[in-house]
Formats: C-alpha cells, structure tokens, sequence
C-alpha cells in the first residue's frame, strides 16, 4: 500500500511520514508541480496526498487501477476533478474543519488592519511624523457594521469574533432557510442588502461556478461607499481588475486578501501599488495548532479509506 504526496510547500513532511510509518504504509513525496499526478514516480500509488497539483480524469486514469483516494490538504477541492473521480470510483476527502479558528482569526486581523489603516500609520511612524490625514478616515468598531458573507464553520466564527469586538455583525448564506432572519442571534439578510450596509465584508464562500468572480464591478457599485473587502476564501471569488478599479476610484476604501486569482502575487500586480490594499501569501490556514491538525488529519484520512475503516471527512464517496 502506496501513499504519495504529489506536490507540498511545507518546509516538513515528517508528520505524515510519521503517521505513514506507524500504519506500515509505503510513503513517498516527489514534489511536483501542477502536473505532478502524471509524473512516472506517481504511477502505482493507492493514495494521493494534494496541494495544489491539478488531479484531472487524464490524471486518474493514468494512475488507474492503483488509486483509490485523493486527500485535498484543506477545505477547498477545486483542483481535483470531483465528477470523475465519482465516475471512477475514486474516493476524494479534505480536511474542511482543521483551521476554523486560524482563518477567522486572520479575517479579522486582516479588517482591523484595513479599517484602522495600520500600513499608512506605520509607513507614517517610519518617517518620524505624526501627520494623520493621509490615514484618514479611521472609525470606531462599534459604529461599523461587519457582514459575512457565507455561514459555514469559519463564517459563523469570524461572525462571533466580530461582534466580540463589537461589530453590528450581520450574515448571509444560500444554504440558510429562506425566510430565517436571525440564526444564533446574528440579522441574517439578502446579499444586495448585505453589500448596500456592510461597512466591511468578509468573504467565506467556496469557488464554484456560480461564485467566480463574484465580486465584480456590478458587485463592488453594489456596495456601501467606502466599505471594506476581507476575501480569506479563494482568490477566483473577486475579479482583481474590477477590485482594482474600485479602490481606485475610492469606492472601496481597502481590501485584505489572503488569496488571489493568480499565487503568488504577480510583481507587476496593480495590487501592490495601492496603499490600502493588505495582502497576505495564503496564509490564513497557518497556525501551530492548524498545521499540525492539518498534516496529520490528510494523510490519516487517505490511510482509514485505504484500510476500509470510517472517515468522516468524505467529500465523493466510495462506490457501493
């Protein structure tokens, strides 16, 4: 029985070479590229451990009959080429839960650093001046309103942090029962009055088709002038030359990304000349506690399909 990871940015991979180890499960990592699942070394393998390698049907049929389970590090699968693998038979499972705590915690530090415009007073304090009116304007937490758009596990979090901070927080997800209008004491509203009140938005809805490019230049006119954008989901989410557009004209007043269209950032990105623009290089999932959970838990996963044993974190399931 053969585990590989095909592809893996992480400085280590002890950790799931330790739970390969402890399983008497083969275990290799080749670090590939885009195209690993067709490099030769892969053939052969049972389990897939992935990045961000794109595992398409030309992919699962070279590594055929062998594979069994493609484990996505992380909640989003978009890489992996789900309807074939139902098709084949293929068992596709992530690791949806393991940073809830970490993305919250990183959507809102990413708010507060826009709202509170802590890269303009900084480059402000470097120059030995105390002239606030390029950083204006700054208000108060309790005034604004937060709007979260997407009520999944790290939405309905990053909603609590927010009106811990005292945020007016409000919330808006297809999935919530049409007509519900407070869930768990948070207003929940349609997406056009969620965009038309929200001071700042943050973003936790997957990449689907019907959410690329989600934000766009009819979404940003949508909003409320001078809001706020947090996107710590997927970068496909908001059309960046539309985001572009609309900071420049001053409609938003600043975006924190964590996750862009194209990773890493492009150096000619217009991104990186506007001042209220805070990126960080998809980074949200990173804490100790979350890594660890992280690497752990993907390649466990693949080890309790393999071995026929129970695993909750399915995402295509196995054939019957």
């Amino acid at each position: 029985m053969r585990v590989t990871i095909t592809d893996l940015d992480h400085d280590s991979w002890a950790i799931e070479q330790g739970v390969a180890e402890a399983e008497g499960v083969e275990f290799q990592i080749i670090h590939g590229g885009k195209d690993a699942g067709l490099d030769p070394r892969v053939k052969g393998s049972n389990g897939l451990l992935v990045q961000y390698a794109d595992i398409t049907a030309e992919v699962m049929d070279y590594l055929l009959p062998e594979l069994k389970v493609i484990g996505r590090y992380g909640v989003g699968v978009d890489t992996i080429d789900l309807d074939a693998a139902e098709q084949r038979g293929i068992v596709v499972v992530n690791v949806p839960d393991y940073g809830t705590q970490s993305v919250a915690d990183h959507a809102i530090t990413l708010a507060l650093a826009v709202a509170r415009n802590l890269s303009t007073l900084d480059a402000l304090a470097r120059k030995s001046t105390m002239d606030l009116a390029t950083a204006m304007p700054i208000h108060q937490f309790v005034d604004q309103t937060f709007g979260v758009l997407g009520f999944g596990a790290i939405g309905h979090t990053c909603a609590n942090k927010a009106r811990g901070l005292g945020f007016q927080t409000q919330v808006c997800d297809v999935m919530i029962p049409q007509g519900t209008t407070e869930i768990d004491g948070f207003p929940v509203v349609s997406q056009d009055e969620l965009l038309a009140t929200s001071d700042i938005i943050s973003v936790h809805v997957p990449l689907i088709p019907a959410t690329k490019h989600l934000f766009n230049d009819e979404t940003f006119a949508k909003m409320k002038d001078g809001a706020i954008i947090v996107n710590t989901a997927r970068g496909g989410v908001i059309d960046t030359d539309a985001l572009v557009r609309a900071v420049e004209s001053g409609k938003l007043r600043g975006a924190g990304l964590d996750v862009l269209e194209i990773e890493p950032v492009p150096a000619d990105s217009l991104l990186l000349k506007l001042n209220r623009v805070i990126l960080s290089p998809h980074a949200a999932y990173y804490s100790e506690e979350s890594y660890y959970q992280l690497k752990r838990r993907t390649m466990q996963n693949v080890i309790d399909v393999l071995k026929g044993r129970e695993c909750k974190n399915i995402v295509v399931p196995r054939k019957k």
